[in-house]
């Protein structure tokens, strides 16, 4: 399967699926941990964005995303898609948020959450609060994350993941799931090309993307229509 490092076009990419990180809020820190415990991780080693796959994961477990896409028929038409999404091992803040894109998220809800003080939903965010090292978190949402390229091709973009504090990006994983009718659509590219810290598989109707990186990621896959 043919596969592209070319980075995504910024303007495209922002304007489908926003920023999907856990962006600390300015609160006052707990005094029974600290705003963020990156004891394990050397400030000498910092990366500052760039994206940067790891081919052996931290010793230290890490913020893992998951997030899960559904296409169907109508999300040819619409381009909206179904996005199931869970964090694992969330750092310990005292007050933090995920954001989405305004007009590109509808129907977002809060499925569940543990070692979380308070969750709800402000507009396209979930806001958090006192949130416990290891804790987790799942959400489901309408996302318009497929585009109609034209000449029956379609691109589903997300990103960029990111795990940022202050200036500074710090490891984390991602899996990703698109399902896909086989039906209507072939796969045809996914981007970035696997290479060690980033793997995709492609089963009939499903495509698992698995990476372990610090930096920014943004993918891309993209279909024909049959």
């Amino acid at each position: 399967m043919p596969g592209s490092n070319k980075p995504l076009p910024a303007s495209v990419a922002s304007a489908v699926l926003a920023a999907l990180l856990l962006a600390p809020v300015p609160a006052a820190p707990q005094p029974s941990e600290p705003a963020v415990d990156l004891s394990l991780e050397s400030a000498h080693n910092v990366n500052e964005g760039a994206l940067h796959f790891l081919a052996a994961p931290p010793a230290k477990a890490v913020h893992h995303h998951q997030n899960r896409f559904r296409i169907d028929a109508d999300s040819l038409a619409t381009g909206w898609v179904r996005l199931l999404q869970c964090h694992d091992n969330l750092d310990a803040v005292p007050r933090t948020q995920i954001t989405f894109r305004e007009g590109f998220v509808r129907d977002l809800k809060i499925l569940s959450y543990n070692d979380i003080e308070s969750a709800w939903i402000e507009g396209a965010s979930i806001q958090l609060v006192n949130v416990r090292r290891g804790a987790r978190l799942c959400l489901a949402a309408d996302t318009r994350a497929l585009r109609n390229t034209g000449n029956g091709y379609y691109s589903l973009y997300s990103g960029p993941y990111m795990r940022k504090f202050l200036d500074g990006y710090y490891p984390m994983r991602l899996t990703l799931e698109i399902e896909y009718p086989t039906e209507l659509l072939s796969l045809i590219s996914v981007s970035p090309e696997s290479q060690p810290g980033f793997r995709h598989e492609d089963a009939p109707g499903l495509l698992r993307m698995d990476a372990i990186f610090e930096g920014m990621l943004q993918t891309l896959a993209q279909f024909e229509k049959i």
